[in-house]
């Protein structure tokens, strides 16, 4: 089994070089924006459609781009996670493409559309009782047993892939007040604070967490990793207990704070870019724009980070019943180039 590598100094040149082998490999995805949006919030948004990169989420960039740089014994030998779905489905795409086999251990109450998506791209499922048993632990075990090279979800190369999103959206909209991105164990994050130190350090940094699942805002009030109990929210990508060693550093230095969101706020935010704007999104790809819509963004100009679109048809129709406003026939949002 291989460990995980001795905590990284991980830099803005580790995504400038996650961005070079990312090219060709990912969809460098569009950034979309609302007047009726504006209107609304009194704020120029500019939504960056990560829903839209492949397996339906920001993490293949990571996943891809830490897969590529595997040595052929590696890949000989397979590779194990763990994940709350999107993850998995990126890893299991990304193991696909470098010719090796993927292991995801997931939570029993992993959605099942990205436990299909996941099975589909090849990958063996685990699973483990996310309220009983450790997770780490759970995943250690299994790739002692099967001498796969495990990695965590905030492993470096992970961070720095994620952190090319942000690179393209600063990229795109270079005069940008704030930055806005879903937090769990805080990769993302990290590599978006990255991003901005390096290419523009003026824009503002901050993360959403929804209520009852804020392990990084306790953490960074006690400046040390802190651990929940298991989080309890819609939002299940965002159910981290615990920010991730390489990533917490990062994002104590460099996020300006933490900004809660309530489920209510995030269902409420689905229906919105829903009837809105045309865009289908995950409650964990919502909370930013949940925050948007509380008005907890600060700035003018915000780049709002949409990190995922894998949204379970059963909770789309739950969700539709207990609201009949018809969904606008209309797209209001346009494509920046």
């Amino acid at each position: 089994m291989a460990c995980e590598p001795l905590l990284h100094n991980l830099s803005y040149m580790d995504v400038l070089d996650a961005w070079s082998t990312l090219r060709g490999a990912i969809h460098r995805t569009p950034v979309f924006t609302s007047s009726s949006l504006d209107s609304r919030t009194e704020q120029s948004a500019y939504l960056k459609c990560e829903h839209l990169q492949h397996t339906g989420s920001f993490k293949f960039r990571g996943a891809y781009h830490l897969l590529s740089q595997l040595s052929p014994r590696e890949r000989s030998k397979g590779v194990l996670t763990f994940s709350s779905g999107n993850l998995a489905q990126a890893i299991a795409l990304a193991a696909h493409l470098n010719n090796t086999h993927a292991t995801i251990c997931v939570p029993r109450d992993t959605s099942r559309v990205k436990l299909e998506a996941t099975r589909k791209y090849g990958a063996e499922i685990l699973f483990y009782d996310r309220h009983k048993e450790d997770r780490t632990f759970f995943a250690q075990q299994a790739a002692a047993e099967r001498g796969s090279y495990l990695f965590a979800n905030d492993h470096p190369a992970i961070i720095a892939g994620a952190g090319t999103a942000v690179l393209e959206l600063l990229e795109d909209v270079p005069d940008l007040d704030s930055i806005v991105v879903p937090v769990s164990s805080g990769g993302l994050a990290a590599g978006a604070c990255l991003a901005i130190q390096g290419h523009k350090p003026s824009v503002r940094i901050y993360g959403v967490e929804p209520e009852g699942a804020g392990d990084t805002l306790l953490s960074l009030e006690r400046k040390e990793r802190t651990r929940i109990p298991p989080p309890k929210t819609i939002a299940d990508g965002l159910r981290s207990d615990i920010p991730g060693v390489h990533s917490f550093p990062v994002n104590l230095q460099y996020l300006k704070g933490i900004l809660l969101v309530s489920d209510e706020d995030i269902l409420a935010a689905i229906r919105y870019a829903a009837r809105h704007l045309n865009i289908l999104l995950e409650p964990s790809g919502a909370a930013t724009l949940a925050a948007l819509l509380q008005g907890k963004v600060p700035g003018k100009r915000i780049g709002v980070l949409l990190s995922g679109g894998n949204i379970q048809t059963q909770f789309i129709e739950t969700l539709w019943n207990s609201d009949r406003t018809p969904i606008s026939p209309h797209r209001t949002s346009e494509k920046r180039i």
